[in-house]
């Protein structure tokens, strides 16, 4: 039966700057494609969340760019936290699937892994 599930994933740029926020969003985007076999036809909405010190580029720009030039997609500031990670880009994706929760795949890359560890 087909529900609406959510796929997590986080990364972080190298930098502030707009190559540097696209080039880590475009990995994160694809890792979690070929991880999940993810369809346009099949996101119901993505949201990105970047902490404030990234202001150079919206993640959603480079997603569109690689994959989703339909998907409803947006971007947003995470909450600031005291010693939170920095230069983080968060991603929950939420789509239509068959797919038992337990069989989707979350990625955490670069500096994100440390939030999964």
């Amino acid at each position: 039966m087909t529900a609406c599930r959510g796929i997590r994933g986080a990364t972080t740029a190298d930098a502030n700057t707009e190559e540097a926020i696209h080039a880590a969003t475009t990995e994160l985007v694809q890792a979690l494609i070929d991880a999940n076999g993810l369809e346009e036809d099949s996101l119901a909405a993505v949201f990105f969340t970047m902490t404030p010190d990234l202001d150079a580029a919206f993640p959603a720009t480079a997603a569109r760019r690689l994959a989703w030039a339909n998907a409803p997609l947006i971007d947003t500031a995470q909450v600031v936290v005291e010693g939170s990670l920095p230069h983080c880009i968060r991603i929950l994706i939420l789509l239509n699937t068959d797919k038992e929760p337990k069989d989707l795949v979350f990625k955490y890359l670069k500096g994100a892994k440390e939030l999964r560890a």
